[in-house]
């Protein structure tokens, strides 16, 4: 492989990243999140974030499921990802080109499947 090659593949990654779930090739840019870290098909991520976003400064690496999503105080959507690997949970805010059914599918579920038999609120 030449020098030019090599430089473009690395130039190429720096631009965009394949979704470990999907497979899709993401770019890096996305409207309304400055440091995108999840597929917009898919909604799946990578363990790449430590404490901060954008940090980049996680050693686990492993795939984020998106398991949930939150609104904030100011009224944005966050999807809440559980990393396979250790664990841990982390919000990530949604961005503009992200795919609406699964958003919509998180945003539903507790409906769908609550906790509790809906015969218990006819007794309130």
């Amino acid at each position: 492989m030449s020098r030019r090659d090599s430089r473009s593949r690395a130039h190429r990654r720096a631009e965009s990243f394949r979704c470990l779930n999907c497979r899709l090739d993401v770019s890096l840019s996305a409207p309304g999140t400055a440091h995108r870290n999840h597929c917009p098909n898919c909604l799946w991520s990578r363990h790449v974030d430590a404490r901060v976003p954008g940090d980049r400064a996680s050693d686990c690496g492993a795939r984020m499921e998106p398991i949930s999503v939150a609104v904030r105080g100011d009224g944005e959507w966050a999807i809440i990802h559980r990393c396979t690997g250790c664990g841990a949970l982390n919000g990530n805010r949604t961005a503009g080109d992200d795919n609406p059914l699964p958003l919509m599918r998180m945003a539903v579920q507790p409906l769908a499947n609550p906790p509790f038999p809906l015969e218990h609120l006819a007794r309130w």
